[in-house]
């Protein structure tokens, strides 16, 4: 039985019924966290609630804990921070790391985007601002305090809570949460069983309440080899004689492709082909993989490895040359979704040209251009002008830092006893609802899909 205590509230700000804006507040009748802190991306109705001020008092707020450093997962940080919250940020120390690399590179596009947008009118806003600044960023990261795996925090009377590694990306954890005898666990974003660079996820026994996401909630992952689909787009994209474009997500992703990519070199599996990573983020996010040892699967070679021979743009202007040395050659850019940064301006240049490859290696999230080439559109809107799709658009499935439904099924697998209930968040409503029939059907366990706004009395 739950213990017969005060109630607590769960409501979800964010990432429920999509996979983006994650937010969770907990909150008991003294105390209010805040679990992630993500910004909306995709869909421009999702994009505009980025402006909408949050249905909860910044300065009541106690503490926020993050479970990793992606976009929609802290990219809303400077905002809160902007809006008068100075309480603490808990994290672990790669993902302090990575979130202020994410952070200021966010800033910097936003930036870059309004200035550009105001410059040439492509905006109905007069003028167009961004959601925050680098100045905001510099105001967040001193509210940052970093905890080791398994290390107890007491942050009141009320809550207590310890990081688990979740396997997703580098420093990325499960937040495992007690509040008032009750024990509540938060996915974050789940790694794969046995993942390219990070450590499996933790399997953990136990839970009152479970907060799972379930972003391929209803898809298995493709088992052909990463090498081997990596290959054989590399040789097919040389052979046409064209440039193989992949629009790439900054941490963990992009140094999975490095490693990929110079691995199939050494071999020989694919030619001598020159490799271009034009993502100053990713170059920032390589980096921190040599002082973060602890937190993946990596040995000092295969860190090495991944940046051999590799051609590093920081400068735009280094971008404008690269593409005017003729030949094949492969170009890994941000972002992933192609929702901004440097990709867009190698797509305003080759996907006009039949000989091109555009590889798309990781979720696609609905609204994004990333989707729309997946989904066969034969235009792309960039800065105001429209490009016809003439390049040839392809999908590697085996890259994922997500767990797909059989991994999720397994981890769950390992609980000795079914929480009192299971939330599922950070899916589209199809993938939830696939993944909530699955768990209902073989464990038998109370499953809800989390609903935006709506609180939940526990």
């Amino acid at each position: 039985m739950i213990p017969e205590t005060e109630p607590i509230q769960l409501q979800f700000l964010g990432g429920a019924g999509t996979v983006t804006g994650s937010k969770i507040l907990i909150r008991t009748q003294r105390h209010r966290v805040l679990i992630d802190c993500g910004m909306f991306q995709g869909l421009k109705q999702l994009r505009l609630l980025n402006w909408e001020k949050l249905p909860v008092d910044v300065e009541q707020l106690d503490a926020v804990i993050l479970t990793h450093g992606h976009l929609d997962h802290c990219g809303y940080l400077p905002v809160l921070v902007k809006n008068g919250y100075s309480g603490p940020i808990h994290a672990t120390t790669p993902t302090r790391d990575v979130a202020d690399v994410i952070l200021r590179d966010s800033a910097r596009i936003q930036e870059e985007d309004a200035t550009q947008a105001n410059k040439y009118g492509y905006t109905k806003h007069r003028p167009a601002r961004p959601l925050y600044t680098e100045e905001d960023v510099d105001r967040t990261m001193p509210l940052f305090e970093v905890h080791s795996a398994g290390e107890w925090v007491i942050l009141n009377e009320d809550f207590k809570f310890c990081f688990r590694n979740s396997g997703h990306i580098l420093g990325s954890a499960i937040v495992e949460l007690k509040c008032q005898g009750r024990k509540f666990v938060f996915s974050g974003d789940l790694g794969r069983r046995k993942p390219l660079l990070m450590d499996p996820p933790a399997l953990l026994r136990d839970a009152d309440f479970l907060v799972l996401e379930s972003t391929y909630g209803d898809r298995q992952h493709s088992q052909i080899s990463a090498y081997e689909e990596m290959a054989e787009v590399v040789n097919h994209t040389y052979e046409k004689g064209g440039v193989l474009v992949i629009p790439s997500f900054a941490v963990e992703r992009a140094q999975e492709l490095l490693l990929i990519l110079n691995t199939l070199r050494e071999e020989k599996s694919i030619p001598p082909i020159s490799i271009y990573l034009d993502t100053p983020m990713g170059i920032d996010v390589t980096e921190l993989y040599l002082h973060h040892r602890d937190w993946h699967s990596l040995s000092d070679s295969e860190c090495e490895t991944m940046m051999r021979d590799v051609n590093v743009v920081r400068q735009f202007e280094q971008s404008l040359r690269v593409l005017d040395k003729k030949g094949p050659k492969i170009v890994i850019a941000g972002s992933g979704m192609v929702t901004g940064g440097r990709v867009l301006y190698y797509l305003e240049r080759l996907l006009g040209n039949k000989q091109n490859t555009i590889l798309l290696v990781g979720f696609q999230a609905p609204g994004t251009r990333g989707n729309l080439l997946r989904s066969g559109s034969d235009e792309l809107k960039i800065h105001g002008n429209y490009y016809k799709v003439l390049a040839e658009v392809r999908q590697i499935g085996s890259l994922s830092a997500h767990a797909d439904q059989s991994e999720l099924m397994w981890w769950l697998s390992h609980f000795k006893e079914a929480p009192f209930q299971t939330f599922l968040n950070h899916g589209e409503a199809q993938a939830s609802e696939a993944l909530r029939l699955k768990i209902t059907d073989e464990l038998n366990w109370p499953v809800t899909i989390a609903q935006m706004g709506v609180t939940y009395e526990l």
